[in-house]
């Protein structure tokens, strides 16, 4: 009898654990360790088992940065089944995704999700919400501020004018679809890069677009066709390094604003929008 008793204590605990589900708590594991990013597969390892994501394999030139052993030629793929095991909600489950997926998928889910929260583009604003409340939010607190007035409708041109500082941006409203537009200029010794932005995940509802640029002046014109307008979540203040219109010196001219006179730029900016199927 005794020897009855142990093994159906022994077959219960066998189905209990294999009925178990194990709780992965320190979701950070699951972090690159040289980037910091989520990793996603392919998930590549030295010959230490030391891992890194394979964009920042790339980067170090395959050389693991904490042996020198050569890394990015064998792939760890126990770490690549776990990452496809744990299971995660979206971090924009508080404002209504109900979305889940592996973890190797929430960089790209962050990105496409349309409950991602979105930055004012307004300066020294720091609300953040979803991308149609931002529209609101935007034509409440901030109508009437300088810059911020422009509305537009898309396929149809509008002239826009900068006074120039190290760094202006005006900011477009389109009413239909309410979304926000940002066109950015930073100025360097060779002249203004340009940039058009929106202010939106990169979800399908959102939509995409493309956009041409042409500059208003008497004896010159230079154009720039942008096919794919970028979506992004928050304003870069740095110089951009692509996707830029560069606008020469010499077409720049002086705007007397009070007592000061300073550098201005006028554009005709055009946005359309891309069917989709």
């Amino acid at each position: 009898m005794a020897g009855l008793e142990n093994q159906s204590s022994l077959s219960i605990g066998e189905n209990n654990y294999n009925n178990c589900s194990a709780k992965f708590l320190d979701l950070e594991a699951l972090d690159c360790p040289i980037c910091t990013d989520p990793l996603t597969t392919t998930i590549l390892q030295c010959e230490n088992g030391h891992i890194a994501c394979s964009t920042c394999c790339n980067k170090l030139r395959n050389k693991c940065p904490s042996c020198a052993l050569p890394i990015g030629h064998i792939r760890c793929r126990a770490m690549e089944r776990v990452l496809e095991a744990v299971i995660v909600q979206c971090p924009n489950a508080k404002f209504g995704c109900t979305q889940k997926f592996s973890y190797g998928k929430k960089l790209t889910h962050e990105k496409e999700c349309t409950f991602s929260l979105c930055s004012c583009p307004a300066r020294n604003c720091n609300y953040a919400g979803y991308f149609k409340d931002l529209f609101t939010h935007f034509f409440i607190i901030h109508y009437g501020e300088t810059g911020y007035n422009y509305q537009f409708i898309f396929g149809k041109s509008l002239e826009v004018c900068f006074e120039l500082t190290d760094y202006t941006s005006i900011v477009m409203k389109e009413y239909i679809d309410s979304l926000l537009f940002v066109v950015q200029c930073f100025i360097e010794s060779y002249g203004v890069y340009v940039t058009v932005s929106c202010i939106a995940p990169s979800a399908l509802e959102v939509g995409e677009f493309s956009c041409h640029i042409s500059t208003v002046v008497e004896k010159y014109n230079m154009t720039f066709e942008s096919c794919k307008v970028k979506r992004i979540r928050k304003l870069n203040l740095q110089t951009p390094k692509e996707d830029f219109m560069l606008v020469p010196s010499y077409l720049l001219f002086e705007h007397q604003s009070g007592n000061l006179k300073r550098q201005a730029l006028k554009l005709r900016i055009c946005i359309n929008k891309l069917n989709q199927e």
